[in-house]
């Protein structure tokens, strides 16, 4: 085994009782290695189900942050609690993009709801966390990459148009979500791609990916499409294009929506599955 990846928080949950669902993403992923977990969900679920699936968060490497938004970080500092047992351990290297203490709003029919990282940059330093900050595409360890910035190159993923922030004047705008990233780990069997939320479009990933590995063969991608909340020529232009690459799994979760999730089922067959808490991808 080269990479064994168990996804820890999802908005659902099948066969793994005492485990429990919440609407967000994070995932355990472990290398000959090293250890480390992307994403911390909203962080009700977090610790229950590492317990569960006797995953040893106090040995992770790190953490690494897709995006700001709190159904991914919301378990942020939970998390560095498990991680480090103690003012005396060493800090926590939590890899994010420097968007990660941005504000950000949902408009639900005119009200914006917070949907930013809860906690204080100076609260999560107390609590160990050492941020390593950068939007560029970087190595974290052999072999195991994050995005940075993801390119929209792309002339129809559009991503959802409901997410606000504060533009340059102040003024409240749409939020491109610019901090979107995706872990890539190059395995001998191929790319592992997994996604955070796909804010940056799930086409335009992965042309970038393609791009700066200079590998095309995918042995699995999974993780959040956010294809839920947006339109449907956007879902249908990315259902298409996803058939042109060479992909032997794919695992779609959480902001998919079960509409589009069984869509996808439907139009990739054997190769696809629903990635949902206790789900293990080994490669």
């Amino acid at each position: 085994m080269y990479l064994r990846a168990t996804v820890l928080c999802e908005n659902s949950v099948f066969g793994n009782q005492g485990a429990f669902a919440e609407h967000g993403w994070s995932v355990w992923l472990e290398t000959p290695d090293k250890r480390f977990l992307f994403d911390t969900g909203p962080g009700n679920t977090l610790l229950n189900n590492a317990s569960q699936f006797d995953i040893p968060l106090r040995d992770a490497d790190g953490i690494l942050i897709s995006h700001h938004h709190h159904d991914h970080t919301g378990g942020l500092l939970s998390a560095l609690r498990a991680i480090r047992r103690g003012p005396d351990q060493p800090p926590v290297p939590v890899y994010a993009h420097p968007d990660i203490f941005k504000d950000s709003f949902y408009d639900r029919k005119g009200n914006l709801s917070f949907v930013g990282l809860p906690q204080k940059r100076q609260v999560l330093e107390l609590a160990g966390a050492e941020f390593r900050l950068d939007s560029e595409w970087r190595e974290i360890d052999s072999g195991i990459y994050m995005t940075g910035e993801v390119p929209r190159s792309t002339d129809y993923e559009f991503g959802d148009q409901n997410i606000m922030h504060y533009g340059e004047s102040g003024e409240i705008t749409v939020d491109p979500v610019r901090d979107d990233q995706t872990v890539v780990i190059d395995t001998p069997a191929g790319l592992v791609v997994v996604l955070g939320c796909s804010h940056a479009g799930l086409i335009n990933i992965l042309n970038y990916v393609c791009e700066k590995t200079g590998r095309t063969r995918i042995h699995s991608l999974f993780g959040g499409t956010h294809l839920g909340p947006v339109g449907e020529d956007q879902v249908e232009k990315t259902i298409t294009a996803l058939h042109e690459f060479n992909i032997d799994r794919i695992g779609v979760s959480h902001c998919t929506g079960q509409k589009v999730g069984s869509r996808m089922a439907h139009e990739f067959g054997d190769r696809f599955f629903f990635c949902s808490v206790g789900t293990v991808v080994e490669v």
